[in-house]
């Protein structure tokens, strides 16, 4: 009986281990990904907070500012400067919704996508040959993975900042 108990002991011991390995590997995929945006916000002549709200210009755009200010986690003044700089640069456009002429939306710019696309090649690239040797079942669970951290993620910046 204390073979099982044992057992169940080291059974544990690991999972608690991969579980910190998980978590230590996410910290410094963090830190890595910070590196590379620096990097191209660098390339492209942004701030680093410019090429962030330009990212989620692109992937969830047209938005008005104050949402882009919210889901940046902006104030709404600092939003105006990144905005004006983007604008300055070409990177996004700001035209009246049409639904509501009172409201203004950002958008980005399609024809400067490519400046940024080119950039991250090589991470795309490295992220296609490491994808490729995963069966479609442990991709399912990658990406379950992957979105509900991303979600706790999320769930912790609103409780730290009371959102």
């Amino acid at each position: 009986m204390s073979s099982v108990s044992s057992s169940d002991a080291d059974d544990r011991r690991r999972k608690r281990r991969l579980t910190n390995d998980i978590k230590e590997s996410l910290r410094e995929l963090s830190v890595q990904l910070s590196l590379l945006n620096h990097q191209v916000s660098g390339k492209l002549d942004l701030r680093d907070a410019d090429l962030e709200c330009l990212d989620l210009i692109t992937r969830h755009g047209p938005l008005t500012p104050s949402a882009l200010a919210k889901r940046a986690g902006m104030h709404p003044a600092t939003m105006t400067g990144v905005l004006d700089r983007l604008e300055r640069g070409g990177w996004i456009s700001r035209d009246r919704d049409p639904s509501d002429r009172r409201a203004v939306l950002i958008q980005a710019r399609k024809d400067r996508a490519a400046d940024v696309f080119a950039l991250y090649s090589g991470m795309n690239s490295s992220m296609d040959d490491i994808v490729s040797g995963y069966s479609e079942a442990e991709l399912q669970i990658l990406a379950d993975f992957l979105t509900r951290t991303t979600n706790a993620g999320q769930e912790a910046t609103k409780e730290l900042f009371g959102g």
